[in-house]
């Protein structure tokens, strides 16, 4: 587990940009410092400071984003930066997610991370704990995860992500046509319009995300095996990912994890095209970003609920874990759990068990057959 630092930690950037553009120098130093003692207390205590026992690094990522809107919150309500919390802060926050349009599930999870945000408080400040005059309802008793997707809507995040970030071909346009999209590659890569041609034209069609996104929806990448991935890793002839102990998530076991015949296609031609890019030379990342970093929890994220508007597929709630948690129930109820297992790197079978249930299509066409 990397140190978490002001400068930032498996998550991401301690603060992230929305929050950095709102804090003074002075205020931005003083919430860094907050967020690094909280969220290393996450990693390290969290789940049970008796044991000395952390979270998991994805709950961390999800719970360090989380606070952060809270936090946000409090500072429209009071007019002012503060780091100083309170119980009717917290109260205030759950009205207003009671209220908001988004899933049972989303809105159990803040509740959840404002409980441990006090608990964390009692232990290192001698705060008291907080108790919610508001619960949600955490749908344990139903089939889906959260952050569900259908397989239909599985499809239509696959077809969409060909026609991420894409433009046009370049002998197709008209002058006035290409003069635009020279002006929107030259903003894009930063580089002057009179320079962009046909070569930026194809760099802006890239296979990049249209890789990512398919191994993900054939593997359930976590955002931190997207941000460890190495070239390495992907078998392209065999048509398997080879995940290395030390890359897992939770570094249990190598991992030889199935990629459909697409998929396989899809990364061999970005393999060919990433040699072209000098951000890459020297480097064994699969994916990098615009500016050469392993991308990060946030701007998969942002990337996935692009694309899901794209997919004209309702993203609000949903985070880039709607691919794994899919991936999950639809191998359960075709391979068994066994299969699944595998496929989604679970020491343990309990794990995966939590998918072995009938997704909502499958029990209405048996209600259909019923009649």
């Amino acid at each position: 587990m990397a140190k978490v630092t002001k400068a930032g930690f498996d998550g991401g950037p301690i603060v992230p940009k929305p929050t950095r553009e709102q804090l003074t120098d002075r205020q931005l130093e003083d919430y860094a410092e907050h967020r690094v003692r909280l969220i290393s207390w996450m990693e390290n205590l969290g789940k049970s400071p008796e044991q000395g026992e952390g979270y998991a690094q994805d709950t961390v990522n999800g719970r360090a984003y989380r606070l952060d809107a809270f936090y946000r919150f409090v500072w429209e309500e009071e007019g002012r930066y503060t780091t100083q919390v309170t119980h009717d802060h917290a109260d205030e926050w759950m009205r207003k997610l009671a209220y908001g349009d988004t899933s049972q599930e989303n809105k159990a999870s803040h509740l959840k991370t404002v409980k441990m945000l006090f608990r964390w408080r009692a232990r290192e400040f001698g705060g008291e704990e907080w108790e919610s005059e508001i619960t949600f309802s955490t749908n344990s008793g139903q089939t889906n995860p959260k952050d569900y997707l259908t397989q239909e809507e599985r499809q239509r995040i696959r077809d969409a992500s060909l026609e991420y970030g894409g433009v046009p071909n370049y002998n197709s346009l008209s002058p006035d046509e290409r003069d635009h999209w020279k002006a929107h590659l030259a903003q894009r890569f930063e580089k002057p319009k009179r320079d962009i041609g046909p070569d930026d034209f194809s760099r802006a069609n890239s296979w990049k995300i249209p890789s990512l996104i398919w191994a993900a929806l054939d593997t359930g990448l976590r955002p931190v095996e997207v941000k460890r991935a190495k070239k390495q890793w992907a078998d392209v002839q065999n048509k398997v990912l080879r995940i290395p102990k030390e890359d897992s998530s939770k570094n249990y076991n190598n991992w030889t994890v199935s990629l459909t015949e697409r998929t396989a296609n899809a990364l061999g031609r970005w393999l060919a095209e990433r040699e072209q890019y000098a951000k890459y030379d020297g480097r064994d990342e699969l994916w990098l970003n615009r500016i050469g970093n392993p991308y990060q929890y946030y701007s998969l994220n942002r990337i996935f609920r692009d694309i899901c508007e794209d997919a004209s597929i309702p993203s609000e709630g949903r985070t880039f874990y709607a691919i794994r948690h899919s991936l999950a129930t639809y191998m359960t109820r075709e391979e068994g759990l066994a299969a699944a297992q595998a496929q989604m790197r679970h020491k343990s079978q309990v794990s995966t068990m939590r998918y072995d249930q009938a997704p909502v299509e499958d029990r209405r066409e048996a209600l259909d057959r019923m009649g």
